[in-house]
């Protein structure tokens, strides 16, 4: 619009100017008129505001005198070529900040816990190939059963795990040994709960497994421990809660060499269905999918146990002939 504003008055000094030829203007005067208008003529070609337009459309990536749509076009464009960059420098961050998380787990005793999580990947807080540091308490463990409802146990070599590495029953059944700073040591399995303020790494031993580590007027003893897959348990047993039917069911593994990380029944349809898992150590069929039939059983290290054949016989521990290899 600026263009065709300067180009109309040169228009009419034109005009003007062409009346003056018409009337007898001296040749001197009239040299200079010519030339004056040429360079009237050719000015807005160099202009200041021509000049600032190129610019600008050089600048969007525009040719000069192209409209707004087009400007627009380049100016997206440019957004759109910097938005990858932009992505690139978060998925960089991102996988920096991820390479600094595994860094950080490879130091002192995460890096022996990332160790073991790898042979162990279904481990819960209590991993394989991992010390952790305690101390020990005693309690009256009297018939030795607790919060797993194993029941009673004729080998008191038992303890109670703190609440947070008990972590609502996955440390039910699991075997550690037991390290005192005077050299003693034992092997306890985790048949109980100890609750807060129980501290994470302490264990709450019998009292006849405490005296193997030291005289119970000490009261309190530091420790390390370490999870074990003992030699031989033996093989292990299933056992429906009370009041387990074929519309509702509980189901307990027991003697397990290796703690237990998933228990699941065989379908209708014959798929595989995944039951939870109470802080009482039992899986739970709330509509009694899969009671009495099939059932498959996975330890920490990913190995698979299917027993068929268990009837639904509440309060009765079946032997099922079968065990976890030993880690």
């Amino acid at each position: 619009m600026r263009g065709t504003r300067h180009a109309a008055p040169q228009s009419r000094r034109r005009r003007w100017r062409g009346r003056e030829l018409t009337t007898g203007i001296p040749a001197a005067l009239l040299a200079v008129g010519v030339l004056t208008c040429l360079a009237l003529t050719f000015l807005p070609s160099w202009g200041p505001n021509d000049a600032g337009r190129a610019v600008t459309a050089a600048q969007a990536g525009a040719t000069p005198g192209a409209g707004p749509a087009t400007a627009s076009g380049a100016v997206g464009a440019a957004h759109a070529a910097v938005l990858p960059t932009g992505t690139g420098r978060a998925s960089t961050s991102a996988s920096a900040s991820a390479s600094a998380s595994r860094s950080a787990s490879t130091g002192g005793t995460a890096a022996t816990g990332s160790a073991g999580s790898a042979t162990a990947p279904l481990a819960g807080r209590i991993k394989p190939s991992v010390t952790y540091h305690g101390v020990a308490t005693a309690y009256a463990a009297a018939d030795g059963n607790g919060s797993c409802l194993f029941g009673p146990s004729e080998d008191l070599m038992i303890a109670a795990m703190n609440y947070t590495d008990y972590e609502s029953s996955k440390a039910c059944g699991a075997y550690v040994l037991v390290r005192a700073a005077n050299g003693a040591s034992l092997t306890v399995r985790i048949v109980n709960e100890c609750p807060l303020p129980c501290a994470p790494g302490q264990l709450d031993l019998s009292q006849q497994a405490f005296a193997r580590l030291a005289d119970l007027s000490v009261g309190r003893l530091p420790i390390t421990w370490t999870l074990l897959s003992p030699a031989s348990p033996g093989p292990l047993s299933l056992r429906y809660k009370t009041g387990s039917t074929q519309w509702w069911c509980g189901i307990q593994v027991i003697g397990h060499r290796n703690p237990v990380a998933l228990l699941e029944v065989r379908t209708a349809a014959g798929g595989w269905r995944r039951l939870p898992r109470t802080d009482y150590d039992y899986f739970v069929s709330s509509d009694g999918s899969g009671c009495g039939g099939p059932i498959r059983i996975t330890d920490i290290y990913g190995q698979q146990l299917t027993v068929d054949g268990i009837a639904v016989r509440p309060d009765v521990a079946q032997p099922t002939g079968v065990q976890f290899a030993r880690h």
